[in-house]
């Protein structure tokens, strides 16, 4: 500017003033706008949430519903509500990005497992948003609920043909409600209602907690919305290529062996039962044989036929929890011997409380339609003594239940955009680490995969966990939630055997 005449210099510094000026007050305009956007969003999540209870949960929390196409290709068709809760931060200045849960199943309420999880991540609730959406289905979301047999007989809860004839009423009986096209239950289209709760309530970004089939969805919420996403917990990895619930055989046969051989190793439990493999092998050989047993609720006395697939399913359940089958060595003895009390009291230990409860209805749901049609092109085998009993009650349940067609790319995992912490039990029997550890994989650098050698199925409410996840989602940024150390949680020990307590005190 200094090789212009004076005048032009001076022209020249007034248009520039002009210019800057008018930029200022074009940014200031841009920043105006941009903040009454947030407000507004912000201000309409807000309104969407109204005070309420949640039984369980102790303090006033708030909730919200929001209204969604059954099937996404028919915005004016049938529609249905999605519910949420929201339990608000305690601190006054919070942090942006609320946690989301996942449940479980498929097929449990978010909301009914919330207080479960509250009083565990406290210290995520100090400054963030906790947030539990029931899925489409569960809850009070569109439930698809089937009949409960928990109070009928031993034989009729442990009969899997029963099973299979109430299902079949169920399926009659769903197809009635005013949403009953069970085609529009899956993953993919509850992943989608899951990101309009995050809109509404006026999150740029989320952190996913996500547990058993939880995980699938939350990969599914990856691969749709991955832009959505701050930090991701996976524990106990069910990804979509696993193939429900076939993998189940060969992982429960797996968990089994293990069993079986840690007894052997450990001398107190070779004392106690040195011929429990062999008392194993004669205890399937034996069935089914008609036994005297007990209820172990009510303490009703019964005739029980119990067959080998009741025997699997007893076994099959408190293998996910190690303290719990660490009194298997005994259960098993005594079942050989023609006392079936300790067995059946442990098996329906195992059952999930109330809260966790499925809906039915939506678990056949997602698994006839993204797991029964890949059952013949998987690779697979079925477990030695587990055999494919269970894929056989669910081969009969899908052949009849409306099923969407899922697109290919489903069952991809794509490379992860932001950290992604895996957790895996080395002694779960339904989701162990060889499942996560190609998850990880396909995921790449960002995702950090954590074994706990001696835990069984769901290792973020054990004692070591309860600091580490809050600092993974605290972090600041990825790599610093990379770094974290998780070592504690392989000092966890495997159960030692559980030893009876006599009469006379006698071991």
């Amino acid at each position: 500017m200094h090789g212009l005449p004076r005048f032009a210099r001076s022209d020249a510094c007034r248009f520039m003033t002009r210019m800057q000026f008018c930029r200022l007050k074009i940014s200031a305009l841009a920043f105006l706008v941009a903040w009454f956007m947030l407000s507004a969003t912000a201000h309409a999540g807000t309104q969407a949430l109204k005070p309420c209870r949640v039984p369980g949960i102790k303090t006033e929390v708030q909730c919200g519903v929001l209204s969604r196409a059954l099937d996404p290709a028919q915005p004016a068709g049938v529609r249905i509500d999605v519910h949420y809760v929201v339990v608000p931060a305690l601190a006054r200045r919070k942090k942006p990005d609320p946690v989301f849960f996942l449940a479980g199943g498929p097929g449990q309420s978010a909301i009914k497992v919330a207080p479960m999880l509250l009083q565990q991540f406290a210290r995520l609730n100090h400054r963030r948003d906790l947030v539990f959406v029931d899925q489409r289905g569960t809850g009070r979301s569109a439930p698809l609920l089937c009949e409960d047999l928990r109070h009928s007989t031993l034989a009729q809860q442990l009969d899997t043909g029963l099973r299979e004839v109430s299902m079949a009423q169920c399926l009659v009986q769903l197809k009635k409600l005013p949403y009953g096209d069970l085609r529009y239950f899956t993953t993919l289209l509850a992943m989608q209602d899951l990101d309009a709760v995050r809109e509404q309530l006026g999150a740029s970004q989320i952190n996913l907690i996500g547990a058993s089939y939880g995980t699938r969805a939350a990969l599914e919420y990856m691969r749709q919305f991955p832009t959505a996403l701050r930090r991701s917990v996976l524990d106990g990895v069910a990804p979509p290529d696993m193939v429900l619930p076939l993998s189940f055989s060969g992982d429960g046969q797996a968990a089994l062996e293990a069993l079986l051989l840690a007894c052997e190793k450990e001398s107190a439990c070779q004392k106690l039962h040195p011929a429990l493999r062999q008392h194993w092998g004669q205890l399937l050989a034996s069935l089914p044989q008609t036994v005297p047993a007990k209820h172990p609720f009510s303490g009703r006395s019964e005739s029980l036929s119990i067959t080998r697939e009741m025997v699997l399913g007893l076994i099959r359940g408190p293998l996910y929890w190690p303290p719990l089958a660490s009194a298997l060595p005994f259960a098993i003895d005594q079942a050989a011997l023609g006392r079936w009390d300790a067995l059946l009291g442990l098996g329906f230990s195992a059952q999930p409380p109330r809260a966790a409860d499925l809906a039915m209805g939506m678990h056949f749901s997602v698994v006839c339609a993204e797991d029964f049609p890949r059952i013949k092109m998987s690779a697979e085998q079925p477990g030695r003594d587990f055999g494919d009993s269970l894929g056989r009650s669910y081969e009969h349940i899908c052949a009849d239940w409306p099923k969407a067609d899922m697109p290919a790319k489903f069952y991809s995992i794509p490379g992860a955009s932001s950290a992604v912490l895996l957790l895996s039990g080395g002694l779960d029997p339904v989701t162990p680490p060889r499942h996560a550890h190609r998850v990880a994989q396909a995921l790449g650098a960002k995702a950090k995969h954590v074994v706990v050698a001696h835990a069984g199925h769901g290792i973020m409410t054990l004692p070591c966990m309860r600091d580490a996840l809050p600092r993974f989602i605290d972090a600041e940024d990825d790599a610093q939630a990379a770094a974290l150390d998780f070592a504690c949680a392989s000092r966890i020990p495997r159960p030692p055997a559980f030893v009876p307590v006599l009469q006379g005190g006698a071991p």
